[in-house]
């Protein structure tokens, strides 16, 4: 997650509340997906950004997990994620956000 966007969301928290927030990741790989998600959740692991060593503990899915894709219009979701989900290895992905949000999360 670049310097700007980790400032976008350290920013929101502040205003909204962490518990208030949700983010949704659409990186293409299990890793890179996680690494977002740990720094979103467990503070900025690379130590470079705006989140290191702040521990938000957000709530953090994937644009294919069950619970995002149940929570949008079918419709919206097949025009603007259908397409991916196709070619993502969805299971790594759900693995990999699952196991953060286990480890991280607070809310």
């Amino acid at each position: 997650m670049d310097l700007e966007n980790q400032q976008r969301v350290k920013d929101a928290a502040e205003k909204y509340g962490a518990e208030n927030i949700i983010v949704i990741l659409g990186a293409s790989e299990a890793e890179s997906a996680g690494l977002a998600a740990e720094t979103v959740t467990a503070g900025d692991p690379t130590y470079a950004g705006p989140l290191a060593g702040v521990q938000l503990g957000l709530r953090v899915y994937h644009a294919v997990e069950p619970e995002v894709k149940e929570a949008v219009d079918p419709d919206v979701y097949d025009e603007q994620v259908g397409m991916m989900e196709m070619v993502l290895d969805v299971d790594a992905i759900v693995n990999e956000m699952t196991n953060i949000r286990s480890q991280y999360s607070k809310y």
